[in-house]
């Protein structure tokens, strides 16, 4: 008699797995909570704010850009992400102006993440958080980005830092007022009118 083998099962042997591609630097920009951010080396470093500081930003802007608007000079923006050319990071100051000479109006504004240009006016309003040589680091980077003038926004000594240079500063009091001139022929913002009145620290 004759005997059947029985067919044997043959065992697939799987494909190796390809390895998963690592991203060393996530995308900064791929993040979907606080949108308050800057890129410094190509890592996101979040901005911390306060509400004293928030409003007074608000409020800046708030004057900055219809005035801008008004007169035909250009873009008053707040936190408005600018790639500085030739930086590796990109800034985010609090307020800025770029003006029409700059960026033509009637050029294209480009769908990215950073905004390719120096604005000629940066507006940062320091918090308790902001550690003084990031500030300084970053003034000086602004100024070397072809930025014109920076102010400083200082809340709990109600003074502002305008600087024309790393170097060259004025401090103006509540009692004085900031003026656009030459960069924004004829703004004029009253201190008074932008420090608000704060509560006692507890």
């Amino acid at each position: 008699m004759s005997t059947v083998a029985e067919p044997r099962s043959v065992t697939q042997t799987p494909p190796p797995a390809q390895p998963t591609p690592v991203r060393l630097h996530p995308d900064p920009y791929d993040y979907h909570g606080e949108r308050l951010f800057e890129v410094i080396n190509g890592v996101r470093v979040e901005k911390g704010m306060g509400l004293i500081e928030n409003l007074i930003a608000t409020l800046l802007v708030g004057r900055l850009e219809p005035y801008c608007r008004t007169n035909n000079l250009g873009w008053g923006v707040g936190e408005t992400m600018f790639g500085f050319p030739g930086s590796a990071n990109d800034r985010k100051p609090d307020a800025a102006f770029v003006s029409f000479t700059r960026w033509p109006q009637a050029r294209p504004i480009p769908r990215v993440n950073a905004w390719p240009v120096a604005p000629e006016l940066a507006v940062e309003v320091i918090s308790p958080t902001d550690k003084a040589f990031d500030v300084l680091d970053k003034l000086a980077e602004y100024f070397a980005a072809g930025v014109q003038r920076v102010w400083h926004v200082y809340s709990h000594v109600e003074q502002v830092f305008v600087f024309d240079s790393p170097m060259q500063v004025r401090v103006l009091t509540r009692a004085d007022a900031l003026t656009g001139d030459p960069i924004i022929p004829g703004f004029r913002l009253p201190l008074d009118e932008l420090f608000p009145t704060t509560a006692p620290t507890p």
